[in-house]
């Protein structure tokens, strides 16, 4: 995988192809990284200082979860053993939170979980994301933080925190990889500071800004 500054040079030559297409559909960037990686934080900053939208899909899914609807229990169900939602599902979800935001300039965090997610979306609405940005955090060190977090989530114990680091790596690994070898993927080393990792962040977008 290229580095942040790589994959910048990459966009740049990216960003000149298709301008029709980009223009005609919404900018999409998938925003990857294991539990505890800081993917949410760094959202909450591109969101505010880029403009994009933030779909967590996690939250869209907890949401879902707690609604009392058969898919609800069916996801909650599924979360606890560390299971992935069927494509089908999730897609319904993003879809709607998409057309309910007024905005086109998407973070899709933490989708595609897996190759059948990013076949699904890709097929489903006809968008290839621009690039994905992927937090790279040793699992030693998302550990320590899904622990030290004090936010209520059912799934922040020990047994279930491993399960995702399982699942997170047996399925999104060859989603970087295929995206990857498209030259697409955006690698951020995040176990630094948070204001030391989003300077990285803003050397992505801010040359493909706009």
């Amino acid at each position: 995988m290229g580095t942040a500054v790589e994959a910048s040079n990459q966009l740049n030559s990216f960003e000149g192809a298709n301008v029709s297409s980009v223009e005609e559909k919404p900018t999409v960037v998938f925003v990857l990284g294991g539990p505890g990686s800081g993917k949410g934080t760094q959202c909450t900053n591109i969101v505010r200082q880029f403009g994009y939208t933030h779909l967590s899909v996690g939250d869209l899914l907890r949401a879902e979860a707690e609604s009392g609807s058969e898919n609800g229990t069916m996801i909650e169900n599924m979360t606890k053993e560390g299971q992935i939602v069927p494509s089908e599902v999730t897609m319904t979800l993003l879809q709607r939170a998409m057309k309910q935001s007024g905005n086109d300039k998407f973070l899709i965090d933490g989708f595609p979980r897996n190759e059948e997610n990013r076949a699904a979306f890709e097929h489903g609405t006809g968008i290839e994301p621009v690039f994905i940005l992927f937090f790279d955090c040793p699992e030693e060190e998302m550990e320590k933080r899904l622990l030290c977090r004090n936010q209520g989530r059912k799934d922040d114990n020990i047994a279930s925190i491993r399960k995702r680091f399982k699942v997170f790596l047996e399925s999104s690994l060859p989603v970087l990889a295929y995206y990857d070898a498209k030259g697409k993927v955006c690698k951020i080393d995040a176990a630094r500071p948070v204001e030391e990792v989003f300077e990285s962040v803003k050397t992505i977008f801010e040359p493909n800004y706009v």
